[in-house]
């Protein structure tokens, strides 16, 4: 991992202008060091509102205005170097006329007739004919932006995503490009299964499914969706959030989450729990069964306030009394995080409760990065 700041990498990396060699050192500096996350955050706001902005056309009178300028002033550019700037008045000349340029150039870009080929991502065949719209798979091929990547039953792909990371396409798969820029990187998966393997800085890579999103937080993990659209995420390293309107789960490694069509996420919980405390989960979940909370208390470990830290916003009065008093038997709340402000849900609070538990979520007792 880099110990330096890397900001002065941040436009690279964003523009795919990098190896992957280094964007994956990029993204791992980036994940852990606060200083240059947010640097990369302003950055990212910063493309995202440059590329809402209106097409301009340039004034045909600029050109004119602006040539009888760059002709008298240019050829002084090179001498103001040679002579080691000492006519300020030309320096601040050429600096004006550069700026024209720069302006000039800037409404250019923004007025260029938009290139005929889409944005794309290099797929390589695995096994099979996988197919890119009617077209097989030899070898290689290009996923552009709105196309469908389909395998069989004997087929498997990989598609690199750009320079951010690798994911995985199973037998039986259709997934979609959606988009793919500086600041966003999107598939849909509509049946099937991926694994993806995602070196980048938080909220960077999202996979649409039916029934949620999901984020990658820098991360591996398994994604699958049936015929029904419902999903299984299954995490193996970082951090993943599944969303759906307002309703959020932050999946760590070692977890798993299930998602229904209309519901959205569920809670998400350890694949080392008891066989009986994921089924009543599923019941609290997807069938409203609050008697099934009982059986799910009893069940619950000390590990498993992940699940119940979850619970607590999404069941009401006594319920969420009984989710809280389990939860501070195992972990009391940390200073400043009062029973009342919990039961009020204070999202300060229980933010700063999970903080307190993420060390006993974590394989190792490694406590995760305050990044989501």
């Amino acid at each position: 991992m880099l110990s330096r700041h890397v900001t002065k990498d941040i436009s690279a990396y964003c523009h795919g202008e990098l190896s992957t060699k280094d964007s994956k050192q990029f993204a791992e500096h980036v994940i852990s060091c606060a200083r240059c996350r947010t640097k990369f955050e302003e950055v990212k706001l910063g493309i995202k509102l440059a590329e809402q902005l209106p097409q301009l056309s340039a004034p045909e009178h600029l050109w004119r205005d602006l040539q009888p300028l760059l002709a008298k002033e240019t050829p002084h550019i090179t001498r103001i170097n040679l002579r080691n700037r000492r006519n300020l008045r030309i320096q601040l000349a050429a600096a004006a006329a550069f700026l024209l340029i720069a302006s000039v150039g800037g409404l250019w870009l923004f007025n260029r007739p938009p290139s005929t080929s889409r944005p794309s991502w290099q797929v390589t065949r695995l096994d099979g004919t996988p197919t890119i719209g009617s077209e097989g798979i030899s070898n290689n091929g290009q996923l552009a932006v709105g196309e469908w990547l389909e395998t069989d039953g004997s087929s498997r792909a990989q598609i690199a995503v750009g320079t951010i990371g690798k994911v995985d396409i199973d037998e039986n798969t259709r997934v979609r490009l959606l988009e793919t820029h500086a600041t966003e990187h999107r598939l849909e998966l509509a049946r099937g299964k991926m694994s993806a393997r995602i070196w980048a800085p938080p909220r960077l890579f999202f996979v649409d499914t039916p029934s949620a999103v999901a984020a990658d937080l820098g991360c591996a993990y398994t994604l699958e969706v049936d015929d029904h659209g419902s999903s299984l995420l299954r995490v193996t390293s970082g951090w993943v959030a599944l969303q759906l309107k307002d309703r959020e789960s932050i999946v760590p490694a070692g977890a798993a989450c299930e998602t229904r069509p209309g519901i959205g996420p569920g809670t998400p919980y350890f694949e080392d729990s008891p066989a009986s405390f994921r089924e009543a989960l599923k019941k609290v979940d997807f069938d409203n069964d609050s008697t099934a909370l009982s059986l799910l208390l009893d069940q619950a470990r000390p590990r498993d306030t992940l699940t119940l830290w979850h619970l607590l916003a999404r069941v009401n009065g006594e319920d969420r009394v009984r989710v809280y008093e389990k939860m501070a038997a195992f972990a009391p709340p940390p200073a400043g995080v009062t029973r009342e402000g919990v039961l009020q849900l204070d999202q300060k609070m229980l933010e700063s409760w999970r903080h307190a538990l993420e060390s006993t979520w974590m394989p190792g007792g490694v406590k995760g990065k305050k990044w989501f």
